[in-house]
C-alpha cells in the first residue's frame, strides 16, 4: 500500500536505547521511510544507529534529529547520519558536573582571552614557536601566523635556516632565532625560551634521531605552559608532571605517544582513551577526530563537534597548535586553551566552507575566515527555548 504525499517523514521508530541493527518490521518500516523521498526528521536518533557505541547500521540518514536533554555518543561520531541535531530541554535534571562538556559558542565565548584599551603587546602573550626544519617550513609558519591571528602580541620562530628565511620574506610580524635543531640547545634558543609565555613545540621539526634530544632539553627548560603537535609527539616522556603541556595527537601520533593499547581503545572510545592517556602522562591531551576530545587531571572532558571535513588537509593541526598557543600564553588553563582552540579551529572553517566549500578549503582560508567567528562571538546569542543546543550539519561539499 502507497503511503500518502507529505512534506516531511519523521522516524520515530526506536529510541536512545536500540542497540545493534533494526530488525524484522522495524527495518521494514526503516527502509520504507528511507526510500520514501522526503525529508527525514529523526526523533532521538535516526533508525539503526546506536546512540551509546555510535555504529551506524542504516538504513536511515536523518535530515535533522531532535533529542532530548543532552547529545549522544551516537549523534557526535556519526554526524552524517544525523544531519542537523537539536537538544531539546524536557525538563531533565543538569548534567553531572563530571560529564563530557559539549563546546558551544556561548562557553567559547566567556573564556576567549579579553582585550583592554591600556594594553601593549607584552600584556597580549609571548609566543615561541619551534620547529620548521629544512624542508618544512610550512608547518611552523603556519602555526606561527596562527598564534598571532589568536592574538598573540609577539610571535618567535626558532626554526633552521631555510624556515627562517621563508619568514622574514613572508611574515615580518615575527621574530626569529635559527637554530640547528640538534641535541644541544644555542644560547639564543634558550633565550627564546625564557622569553616566552608559551611554547608551541613541533610543527614541521621532523623525525630524525637527534631531535629526541632537541625535544628532552627544551622540555627541560622553565616549566612554562606549552602545545606538543605533530613530529615532537614522537619523543615526549612520561615525565612531565612539573608543567602545563597541552598534547594534541591525531589517532596515529595518539598511538606512538602512548601505545597500542590506548590507541585499540580510541578507536572504540575516544573518551576513555583520552582520560586514561592524560592520566598516564599527567598533562592535557586533545585526541584530534570527529568528535575531538579533550581531557585532564582537574576536571570534565570537554567535546568539540565544530568543523568539517576542510581541515583534512595538511596544516590544520598546525593552525591548531599556534591557537592553544596564543591562549596559553594569556593564562588560559590548559583544557580550556585547547578546547577553545579546537572550537575556534571547526568554527572558522565551516565560516571558510560557506565561501569557498570544505572540498577547496585550505589553511590560509582559515585563518581568513576567523576574524568572523570573533565578531560572532562578541554578540552570542542563545538557543531559543525550548532547544538548548543546535549542531548544525557539516558541510561535505
Amino acid at each position: 500500500e502507497a503511503w500518502p504525499q507529505a512534506a516531511v517523514a519523521v522516524d520515530a521508530l526506536l529510541g536512545t536505547g536500540a542497540a545493534g541493527p533494526a530488525k524484522g518490521d522495524v527495518l521494514a518500516l526503516a527502509q520504507r521511510v528511507a526510500e520514501y523521498g522526503a525529508p527525514i526528521v529523526a526523533v532521538d536518533g535516526p533508525t539503526g544507529l546506536d546512540l551509546t557505541s555510535g555504529e551506524a547500521h542504516g538504513p536511515i540518514r536523518a535530515h535533522i534529529t531532535v533529542t532530548f536533554g543532552g547529545v549522544r555518543r551516537g549523534h557526535l561520531l556519526q554526524r552524517e547520519w544525523c544531519g542537523k541535531v537539536v537538544v531539546v530541554d524536557i525538563g531533565f535534571p543538569p548534567a553531572e558536573s563530571s560529564w563530557p562538556l559539549l563546546v558551544t559558542d556561548l562557553w567559547a565565548a566567556e573564556r576567549l582571552p579579553r582585550l583592554a584599551p591600556q594594553m601593549h603587546k607584552g600584556d597580549r602573550g609571548r609566543v615561541c614557536v619551534i620547529g620548521g626544519a629544512n624542508g618544512m617550513s610550512g608547518a611552523a609558519l603556519h602555526a606561527a601566523r596562527a598564534a598571532l591571528a589568536a592574538g598573540a602580541g609577539l610571535v618567535k620562530l626558532v626554526a633552521a635556516r631555510e624556515t627562517i628565511s621563508a619568514a622574514q620574506a613572508s611574515l615580518p610580524d615575527l621574530l626569529t632565532v635559527e637554530s640547528a635543531l640538534s641535541d644541544k640547545l644555542e644560547p639564543g634558543v634558550v633565550e627564546a625560551i625564557g622569553w616566552a609565555d608559551a611554547l608551541v613545540l613541533g610543527p614541521g621539526l621532523g623525525r630524525v634521531d637527534v631531535r629526541a634530544q632537541f625535544v628532552a632539553e627544551v622540555l627541560s627548560q622553565r616549566a612554562l605552559p606549552a602545545v606538543v603537535d605533530a613530529d615532537a609527539l614522537h619523543y615526549v616522556s612520561t615525565n612531565l608532571h612539573q608543567r602545563s603541556l597541552v598534547c594534541t595527537p591525531h589517532l596515529g601520533e595518539f598511538r606512538a605517544l602512548v601505545g597500542d593499547v590506548l590507541a585499540d581503545e580510541a578507536a572504540n572510545d575516544r573518551w576513555s582513551a583520552a582520560a586514561r592517556a592524560a592520566a598516564k602522562l599527567k598533562c592535557t591531551i586533545l585526541l584530534k577526530g570527529v568528535p575531538t576530545v579533550i581531557a585532564d587531571l582537574r576536571g570534565p572532558e570537554h567535546v568539540v563537534a565544530s568543523g568539517n571535513p576542510g581541515l583534512a588537509t595538511g596544516g590544520s593541526g598546525d593552525l591548531l597548535a599556534g591557537f592553544i598557543g596564543a591562549f596559553l600564553a594569556r593564562s588560559t588553563a590548559p583544557a580550556e586553551a585547547a578546547a577553545l582552540g579546537a572550537h575556534a579551529l571547526g568554527r572558522a572553517a565551516e565560516q571558510g566552507a560557506r565561501q569557498w566549500t570544505a572540498r577547496s578549503l585550505r589553511p590560509a582560508d582559515v585563518l581568513a575566515a576567523l576574524p568572523d567567528v570573533w565578531r560572532a562571538w562578541k554578540n552570542v546569542k542563545r538557543v531559543k527555548p525550548p532547544a538548548l543546543v543546535e549542531l548544525e550539519a557539516p558541510d561535505l561539499l
